[in-house]
Protein backbone atom coordinates (compact mmCIF):
# COMPACT_ATOMS: atom_id res chain seq x y z
CA UNK A 1 0.00 0.00 0.00
CA UNK A 2 1.65 3.47 -1.45
CA UNK A 3 2.12 5.87 1.88
CA UNK A 4 -0.90 8.10 1.88
CA UNK A 5 0.31 11.05 3.54
CA UNK A 6 1.42 15.08 2.70
CA UNK A 7 2.98 17.81 4.57
CA UNK A 8 1.43 21.08 4.76
CA UNK A 9 4.38 24.04 5.08
CA UNK A 10 4.91 27.27 5.40
CA UNK A 11 6.64 30.21 7.69
CA UNK A 12 4.55 30.03 11.05
CA UNK A 13 1.40 32.34 11.25
CA UNK A 14 0.69 31.80 7.43
CA UNK A 15 -2.63 29.58 8.46
CA UNK A 16 -1.78 25.82 8.50
CA UNK A 17 -3.35 25.08 11.13
CA UNK A 18 -6.76 26.70 10.32
CA UNK A 19 -6.50 25.22 6.95
CA UNK A 20 -5.85 22.27 7.97
CA UNK A 21 -9.44 22.17 10.01
CA UNK A 22 -11.08 23.05 7.27
CA UNK A 23 -9.71 20.37 5.00
CA UNK A 24 -10.41 17.63 7.78
CA UNK A 25 -13.62 18.65 7.68
CA UNK A 26 -13.98 18.38 4.30
CA UNK A 27 -12.40 15.26 3.92
CA UNK A 28 -14.39 13.90 6.81
CA UNK A 29 -17.85 14.78 5.38
CA UNK A 30 -16.62 12.44 2.34
CA UNK A 31 -15.87 9.56 4.69
CA UNK A 32 -12.38 9.02 5.17
CA UNK A 33 -10.37 8.59 7.93
CA UNK A 34 -7.76 11.19 8.22
CA UNK A 35 -4.84 11.29 11.00
CA UNK A 36 -2.71 14.23 11.40
CA UNK A 37 0.51 14.75 12.90
CA UNK A 38 1.96 18.28 14.32
CA UNK A 39 5.53 18.63 14.51
CA UNK A 40 7.02 21.27 17.41
CA UNK A 41 9.98 22.76 17.64
CA UNK A 42 9.50 24.01 21.04
CA UNK A 43 9.42 21.09 23.72
CA UNK A 44 5.46 20.39 25.08
CA UNK A 45 4.19 18.68 27.47
CA UNK A 46 0.69 16.72 28.03
CA UNK A 47 1.72 15.44 30.76
CA UNK A 48 1.11 17.77 34.36
CA UNK A 49 2.63 17.61 37.58
CA UNK A 50 0.23 16.35 40.16
CA UNK A 51 -1.77 13.39 37.44
CA UNK A 52 -0.95 10.34 37.62
CA UNK A 53 0.76 9.40 34.31
CA UNK A 54 3.47 12.91 35.29
CA UNK A 55 4.23 10.87 38.65
CA UNK A 56 5.09 7.80 36.22
CA UNK A 57 6.95 8.78 33.93
CA UNK A 58 8.99 11.92 36.36
CA UNK A 59 9.93 8.05 38.36
CA UNK A 60 11.29 7.03 34.94
CA UNK A 61 9.01 5.06 32.61
CA UNK A 62 10.70 5.44 29.23
CA UNK A 63 7.13 5.26 27.89
CA UNK A 64 3.64 5.83 29.30
CA UNK A 65 0.10 5.49 27.44
CA UNK A 66 -3.12 6.64 29.04
CA UNK A 67 -5.93 4.98 27.96
CA UNK A 68 -9.64 5.96 28.46
CA UNK A 69 -12.63 4.82 26.32
CA UNK A 70 -12.68 7.60 23.75
CA UNK A 71 -9.01 8.21 23.53
CA UNK A 72 -5.15 7.63 24.07
CA UNK A 73 -2.35 9.32 24.86
CA UNK A 74 1.25 7.90 24.41
CA UNK A 75 4.23 9.48 26.03
CA UNK A 76 7.54 7.58 24.68
CA UNK A 77 11.14 9.41 25.28
CA UNK A 78 13.39 9.33 22.46
CA UNK A 79 17.17 10.80 22.52
CA UNK A 80 16.79 11.76 18.81
CA UNK A 81 13.39 12.92 17.05
CA UNK A 82 12.06 9.65 14.94
CA UNK A 83 11.44 10.28 11.07
CA UNK A 84 8.24 10.70 9.92
CA UNK A 85 8.10 7.49 8.42
CA UNK A 86 8.77 5.54 11.40
CA UNK A 87 5.92 7.38 13.44
CA UNK A 88 3.37 6.36 10.11
CA UNK A 89 4.33 2.98 9.79
CA UNK A 90 4.11 3.14 14.24
CA UNK A 91 0.63 4.67 14.59
CA UNK A 92 -1.09 5.45 11.50
CA UNK A 93 -1.79 2.00 10.26
CA UNK A 94 -5.98 2.20 10.75
CA UNK A 95 -6.34 5.83 8.58
CA UNK A 96 -7.09 6.75 4.86
CA UNK A 97 -4.76 9.44 4.87
CA UNK A 98 -2.22 11.37 7.02
CA UNK A 99 -2.06 15.14 6.98
CA UNK A 100 1.19 16.96 8.64
CA UNK A 101 1.65 19.98 9.85
CA UNK A 102 5.46 21.09 9.35
CA UNK A 103 7.80 18.56 8.57
CA UNK A 104 9.38 21.15 5.99
CA UNK A 105 12.91 19.54 5.88
CA UNK A 106 10.98 15.83 5.56
CA UNK A 107 11.31 13.64 2.20
CA UNK A 108 7.33 13.37 2.30
CA UNK A 109 5.20 15.48 -0.66
CA UNK A 110 3.89 18.65 0.22
CA UNK A 111 1.86 21.39 0.13
CA UNK A 112 2.85 24.99 0.99
CA UNK A 113 0.38 27.40 2.18
CA UNK A 114 1.10 31.37 0.93
CA UNK A 115 -0.34 34.79 2.36
CA UNK A 116 0.18 37.70 -0.11
CA UNK A 117 0.03 39.73 3.20
CA UNK A 118 2.91 38.07 4.73
CA UNK A 119 4.97 38.50 1.41
CA UNK A 120 7.49 35.82 2.70
CA UNK A 121 9.80 33.72 -0.42
CA UNK A 122 7.96 30.39 -0.55
CA UNK A 123 9.72 27.71 1.62
CA UNK A 124 9.83 25.07 -1.61
CA UNK A 125 10.73 27.34 -4.27
CA UNK A 126 13.26 30.26 -5.56
CA UNK A 127 16.55 29.37 -2.97
CA UNK A 128 15.71 26.16 -1.94
CA UNK A 129 13.54 24.05 -4.55
CA UNK A 130 12.35 21.61 -2.98
CA UNK A 131 11.20 18.24 -5.46
CA UNK A 132 8.38 16.92 -3.39
CA UNK A 133 6.40 19.98 -3.83
CA UNK A 134 3.26 19.41 -5.44
CA UNK A 135 1.32 22.42 -5.03
CA UNK A 136 0.90 25.67 -3.06
CA UNK A 137 -2.79 27.15 -1.32
CA UNK A 138 -2.22 31.01 -1.68
CA UNK A 139 -4.52 33.94 -1.52
CA UNK A 140 -2.83 35.55 -4.54
CA UNK A 141 -2.60 34.04 -7.97
CA UNK A 142 0.83 32.84 -8.13
CA UNK A 143 2.77 31.90 -11.28
CA UNK A 144 4.35 28.50 -10.56
CA UNK A 145 5.53 24.97 -12.04
CA UNK A 146 2.90 23.45 -9.77
CA UNK A 147 -0.95 23.91 -9.14
CA UNK A 148 -1.88 26.98 -7.17
CA UNK A 149 -4.99 26.09 -5.24
CA UNK A 150 -7.34 29.20 -3.18
CA UNK A 151 -7.14 29.22 0.25
CA UNK A 152 -10.56 30.13 0.66
CA UNK A 153 -11.51 26.63 -1.03
CA UNK A 154 -11.10 24.41 1.61
CA UNK A 155 -13.05 21.99 -0.44
CA UNK A 156 -10.59 22.18 -3.55
CA UNK A 157 -7.70 21.35 -1.38
CA UNK A 158 -9.73 18.68 -0.38
CA UNK A 159 -9.99 17.24 -3.90
CA UNK A 160 -6.60 17.60 -4.48
CA UNK A 161 -5.44 15.62 -1.40
CA UNK A 162 -8.11 13.04 -2.22
CA UNK A 163 -6.82 12.73 -6.22
CA UNK A 164 -3.25 13.39 -5.54
CA UNK A 165 -2.50 11.59 -2.14
CA UNK A 166 -5.67 8.87 -1.47
CA UNK A 167 -6.43 7.67 -4.89
CA UNK A 168 -2.82 7.43 -5.98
Amino acid sequence: MPLRAVSFVAKSGTGKTTLLEQVIVELKNRGYRVGVIKHDAHRFDIDHPGKDSHRLTAAGADTMLISSPEKLALVKKHAEPPPIEELIAAYFGDVDVILTEGFKKGGLPKIEVHRADRSAALLCRGESYDPTLLAVVSDEPLELDVPVLDLNNPAQVADFVVERIIKR
